[in-house]
């Protein structure tokens, strides 16, 4: 009583506090977009409780940004086209797979030991993180190697002459990555034991082995449909529907899908184009050739783009480019290269022979103090292997005889200065100070040299041809004017083919990252997530897009879309890819039921069965169940493996007309290793361990409410 006294007599504070949080909320949905006042306006996507949020997906998808940056960076040629369309929806994925791997462990009461952590941190790292704080603590001149030595020195700053103050952040990261990796190893702990759940019980291998040793002595005749005739087996509306009943699982979706016609417009340059790129060229190589031996601004805005390079002749461009630098006299210019995708222009420059790699000798100090010391203990007889014993063990960290290469096949390394190269190679089989910070110093000494090689000095000018803005705005004119006189999706679709547009009728669901290229495949057209935007959020059945760009200035592109359909629980008839699947399999039925009738009185034998599909038998073939080439269609292989020897067989399949005879039964004599059977048991199940944690739960994704309009 005394509780509800207390409740009572603060009624209008609670009245003023609840009144505050109310404006509050209500004012912070204005700001997000004015979305749903009730609904999880940031929440991102959800799997029946399990929430991922705005926050958590965008810290996700900028340190995916950043992940293919550093990619870019370190395998440009490999990353350079990566499309970063999809990581949105990975970003997505990987939430979610932790979110629910999370809620698993918690449910099973996984905890992550002392000992697990120091495992997986000092010995096995598992997280990356562990990597990038060594990175970090050498950048700032703290010399370590391994995760042992980085937290000796992180949490024991004293002890190795660094104060706390520069361990701070350090110490930080490290907390944070070791709750991180805490996560991780509860998670893989799951997943090993849900992935454990999936094993064979003996029967299970007992009869996978069964079905490998059992073996039957088969001849099969095969007569495939290949293209059947529409006029001849026409299915009528009746027998599509029926068939498309039988079969109606196989189209079931888990989202809100969409069928759209698309049309993409990929602009070419024009001839106008290409003319005015000749000439571009021309100016060029003139320019070249001018008393200011440059390429002007005018030039460069243009596109034309100036590279200075320092090849060795192995590294020259094979084909015009090198023909023309083995042969060209100092300060000569041609045109190597001009065709429709630009040109190439070249000025030659110096030749000149240089030292392409050094081999040295490096010693990095922790320290300033012990520089001194460590440099004139090198330079009067010290040798590298027991510099750190005479100096400092936990101060000192040598790479013995390590080679640095000054150029490689895309010209200058950079990884050492001219005057650093200068200094080593004038310093008498001497030491001397690289580099030097408060922190310590790197000290090197020459111990090898490659010889000199023969280096090409020149400039390189390149224009690729792009259309220009007027044949992009005739190309966009042009599908203005289409739109307009098509306002439908029904006229959409009919009359893009009469107008010289090819069209494409896609699913797109929530979860598709951009418009596809081609069905099945991961690859997408450029700046086309937008389009998907459009249709899943805005676009009804029945309505057309306006037009949206590619803004890849190279290959710009225009986009439209009309939606046809939509549905949420089976892709419907009027789909024309699952109309058109269905009508075949309604064609191949009855062509099967005719060729079963036709050579019906013709199996008396193989051979007179094969003669009547005009194919040849196959005979003695060794059958085994899901495992014989000649069988594609699974019921009859299901038959021919429950058949005993006797008769010909004559059975319609899916992709063709059998008739087959079974001549003998054998059991081949293998070995049974249940470890084999085991593995081969989870290799036929191959669990899903996504769909797994997902299990029947209802998948809601709202990723496009969050991605800006236009």
């Amino acid at each position: 009583m005394a509780t509800l006294e207390k409740i009572r007599s603060k009624s209008v504070l609670l009245i003023v506090v609840i009144g505050l949080a109310l404006l509050a909320f209500i004012i912070g949905d204005a700001i997000t977009n004015s979305r749903n006042l009730f609904g999880e306006q940031t929440t991102v996507a959800k799997v029946g409780g399990t929430k991922i949020e705005y926050n958590d997906y965008v810290k996700k998808r900028e340190e995916l940004n950043a992940q293919l940056e550093n990619a870019r960076r370190q395998n440009p040629a490999q990353f350079a086209n990566y499309d970063t369309q999809v990581l949105s929806q990975m970003a997505l994925d990987q939430l979610m797979g932790e979110a629910l791997l999370d809620q698993a462990a918690d449910n099973a009461g996984i905890r992550t030991s002392s000992s697990q952590l120091s495992y997986y941190i000092l010995q096995q790292p598992l997280n990356p993180r562990v990597n990038e704080i060594i990175q970090q603590l050498n950048v700032a001149g703290y010399g370590v190697s391994t995760p042992a030595q980085a937290y000796e020195i992180i949490f024991n700053p004293k002890r190795n002459g660094v104060t706390e103050a520069e361990m701070a952040p350090f110490q930080k990261y490290w907390v944070g990555m070791e709750a991180e990796t805490a996560q991780m190893i509860r998670r893989n702990t799951y997943q090993r034991l849900l992935m454990g759940t999936v094993r064979a019980n003996d029967l299970d291998k007992k009869a996978l082995y069964n079905d490998y040793v059992g073996t039957k002595n088969v001849d099969i005749a095969y007569k495939p449909f290949g293209n059947v005739s529409d006029e001849k087996y026409a299915p009528t509306d009746k027998e599509i529907r029926e068939e498309y009943e039988n079969v109606k699982n196989n189209y079931k979706v888990d989202e809100l899908t969409k069928e759209i016609a698309f049309i993409a417009v990929n602009i070419a340059p024009s001839d106008a184009d290409r003319q005015a790129a000749s000439q571009l060229a021309k100016q060029t190589a003139s320019a070249l050739r001018s008393n200011d031996a440059t390429v002007n601004k005018d030039l460069r805005k243009e596109g034309v783009v100036v590279t200075h390079r320092q090849l060795r002749e192995e590294d020259l461009p094979r084909g015009a480019v090198k023909d023309f630098l083995t042969s060209a006299p100092k300060d000569s210019v041609e045109i190597v290269q001009e065709n429709i995708q630009g040109f190439t222009v070249v000025k030659m420059g110096n030749k000149k022979m240089e030292i392409d790699s050094l081999q040295l000798n490096i010693v990095q100090v922790i320290g300033q103090g012990l520089v001194a010391e460590t440099l004139q203990g090198l330079n009067t007889g010290v040798s590298i292997d027991s510099i750190a014993s005479v100096v400092s063990v936990d101060s000192v960290f040598v790479q013995k005889e390590q080679w640095i290469p000054l150029f490689n096949a895309q010209g200058a390394t950079g990884a050492l200065e001219a005057s650093q190269v200068d200094s080593l190679l004038n310093a008498g089989n001497k030491y001397i100070s690289l580099v030097s910070s408060p922190q310590g110093s790197v000290l090197a000494k020459v111990t090898s040299k490659s010889s000199p090689v023969l280096i090409y000095e020149y400039d390189e000018v390149n224009y690729d041809l792009k259309p220009s803005t007027a044949t992009v705005s005739d190309a966009r004119t042009k599908l203005e004017d289409f739109l307009v006189a098509n306002e439908t999706a029904k006229l959409f679709a009919e009359n893009a083919p009469k107008e010289g547009y090819s069209i494409r009728n896609i699913d797109l669901t929530a979860s598709t990252p951009a418009v596809p290229r081609m069905a099945g495949m991961q690859s997408f057209y450029p700046d086309s997530r937008q389009v998907v935007r459009w249709v899943m959020i805005d676009g009804k059945p029945g309505q057309v897009s306006h037009i949206y760009e590619s803004k890849d200035a190279m290959s710009p592109a225009l986009y439209a879309a009309a939606v046809l359909a939509s549905y949420d629980d089976y892709t419907p008839l009027s789909n024309s890819d699952v109309r058109s699947a269905v009508s075949d399999r309604v064609r191949k039925s009855k062509a099967g039921e005719e060729l079963m009738g036709e050579y019906n009185s013709q199996t008396s034998t193989i051979e007179t069965a094969a003669q009547a599909m005009g194919v040849e038998p196959r005979n003695n073939a060794t059958f085994r169940f899901s495992r014989t080439p000649q069988v594609r269609d699974a019921a009859v292989m299901g038959q021919i493996a429950g058949s005993k020897p006797g008769n010909v067989v004559l059975v319609k399949g899916d992709s063709g007309v059998y008739a087959y005879k079974i001549e003998s039964e054998n059991t081949e004599n293998f070995p049974y290793t249940e470890s084999q059977y085991e593995q081969q048991y989870f290799q036929m199940i191959n669990p899903n361990m996504g769909e797994m944690l997902k299990g029947a739960k209802q998948y809601k994704n709202n990723i496009y409410k969050f991605e800006a309009g236009d």
